[in-house]
C-alpha cells in the first residue's frame, strides 16, 4: 500500500493521477446533476465527438514530450479536409487512393518542419507557426468555398456504427482507438519512444549518449503531421465536407488536452493515455454545458483556460518539489548509528581518501 502511494505521488505520475481524478469528478458531477448523463452512450459519445481531436493530441503528446511544440496541426487538418473533398468530388478518385496520399502529404509536411527545426537550429514555435500560415493559406488557394462530399464510399464509412452495449462507436472513433493503441506501444515499448523521452529530458545528454537525435526529432514532427492528416480524415468523415476555416483553434485544444493530460511543457515527462483523459475532460465540460442548456458555449473556453493555468501551476510546483528532493538526496547522509558499522567522520577528522591522496615526502 505504501509503495502504491509513493508511486501515485511520484512527480512523473502525479499529474496524470490528478487528471484522472478530475475527469471522474466532472463525470460524477454530471451524473448527479443531470438525468441520463450517467450512461454508456454519453461516455462513448465523448469519444465519437472528439475522435479527431484525440488523434491530433496523440501526435502533439510526442512533440511536447520531446521538448517541442506544433502549432500547425489545426491548419493541416483543414488542408486535409480540402484535399480529400477535391480529390473525391472534382477528380473522382477512389477513397483507397485518397487516404494514403493525404497521409503521406501530412507526414512529409511534418518531417520538413522537423528538419528545419533541427538542422537549422530554428525555434519550433516559429517554424510551426509558419507551417500553420502556409497550410491555411494553401486551403484558400485551392478554394474559398466549402465542398460537400457526396462520394458513396465516404458516406458508407461515415455511416458505419459498431454497437457496444447501449451505445455505439463510429468508424472515426475506432480509428482513434487503434491510433491510441499503436501510440502507447511506440511510446513505451520501442527504441524510438525511449529516444523521444531522452531528448525531451536533456537533448545534449542524449546526443552525448549516442542517441539518433536528428532522426528522432524529424520523426516526431513527421508523426505529428501524420496524426494531423489522420485526424483531418476522421474530421472529414465527421462533417462530410472540406473547408479552409475548419480546425481553427484545434492546435490550442490539442495543446490544452495534452497539458491537462499530465505532459510537462518542459519535455521528458508525459503519457499518451493522459491525453485521452485530457480530451475527455474537454469533452465532458462541453457535454455538461449542453445538458445544462442555459450556459453560453463560451464557458467551455473559460473553464478550459482556468484548468490550463491550474495545471501549469501544478507542473511548476511538482518540478520544484522534485528539484528539492534531488538536491536533498545529494547532500551529506545522516550519521550511521552504532549498529556494527563505523559512524561517519566529523569534519575535523582525517578521511581515508584524503590520506591516500596525500603525496609522500
Amino acid at each position: 500500500m505504501r509503495n502504491l502511494l509513493e508511486r501515485l505521488i511520484d512527480p512523473r505520475t502525479l499529474p496524470i493521477v490528478v487528471t484522472v481524478v478530475l475527469f471522474a469528478v466532472l463525470f460524477g458531477f454530471g451524473s448527479v446533476m443531470y438525468t441520463g448523463f450517467f450512461s454508456l452512450q454519453v461516455l462513448l459519445g465523448l469519444l465519437v465527438d472528439n475522435a479527431f481531436l484525440l488523434i491530433v493530441a496523440i501526435g502533439m503528446t510526442f512533440v511536447i514530450v520531446s521538448g517541442g511544440i506544433d502549432l500547425s496541426v489545426g491548419s493541416v487538418v483543414a488542408l486535409t479536409t480540402i484535399l480529400a473533398a477535391v480529390f473525391a468530388e472534382r477528380l473522382h478518385w477512389p477513397v483507397w487512393v485518397i487516404v494514403p496520399l493525404v497521409l503521406a502529404a501530412g507526414t512529409l509536411y511534418g518531417a520538413a518542419m522537423g528538419a528545419l527545426i533541427h538542422f537549422f537550429r530554428l525555434q519550433p514555435f516559429i517554424v510551426t507557426l509558419a507551417g500553420m500560415f502556409l497550410a491555411r493559406g494553401a486551403c484558400f488557394l485551392i478554394t474559398t468555398q466549402s465542398i460537400t462530399i457526396n462520394d458513396p464510399a465516404f458516406h458508407a464509412i461515415s455511416g458505419y456504427h459498431l454497437q457496444v452495449g447501449s451505445g455505439s462507436l463510429t468508424a472515426g472513433s475506432l480509428i482513434a482507438l487503434a491510433t491510441l493503441a499503436v501510440a502507447i506501444f511506440v511510446a513505451h515499448f520501442t527504441r524510438f519512444g525511449r529516444n523521444v523521452y531522452a531528448i525531451g529530458g536533456n537533448e545534449r545528454s542524449a546526443l552525448l549518449m549516442g542517441l539518433p537525435v536528428a532522426r528522432t526529432k524529424v520523426g516526431v514532427y513527421a508523426l505529428s503531421g501524420f496524426c494531423s492528416a489522420l485526424g483531418g480524415l476522421v474530421f472529414t468523415l465527421y462533417v462530410l465536407s472540406g473547408y479552409g476555416l475548419q480546425g481553427q483553434g484545434m492546435e490550442l485544444d490539442a495543446i490544452a488536452a495534452t497539458v491537462i493530460g499530465g505532459t510537462l511543457l518542459t519535455g521528458g515527462v508525459g503519457y499518451v493515455i493522459g491525453s485521452v483523459f485530457g480530451v475527455g475532460i474537454l469533452g465532458t465540460i462541453q457535454t455538461l454545458i449542453t445538458f445544462d442548456g442555459t450556459l453560453s458555449s463560451w464557458w467551455t473556453r473559460i473553464v478550459i483556460g482556468a484548468l490550463l493555468c491550474a495545471f501549469c501551476l501544478l507542473q511548476r510546483v511538482i518540478e520544484r518539489h522534485a528539484a528539492r528532493r534531488k538536491s536533498g538526496g545529494t547532500g551529506m547522509k545522516e550519521r550511521v548509528k552504532a549498529n556494527g558499522r563505523r559512524a561517519a567522520p566529523r569534519d575535523d577528522e582525517p578521511r581515508a581518501d584524503s590520506v591516500a591522496m596525500t603525496p609522500r615526502s
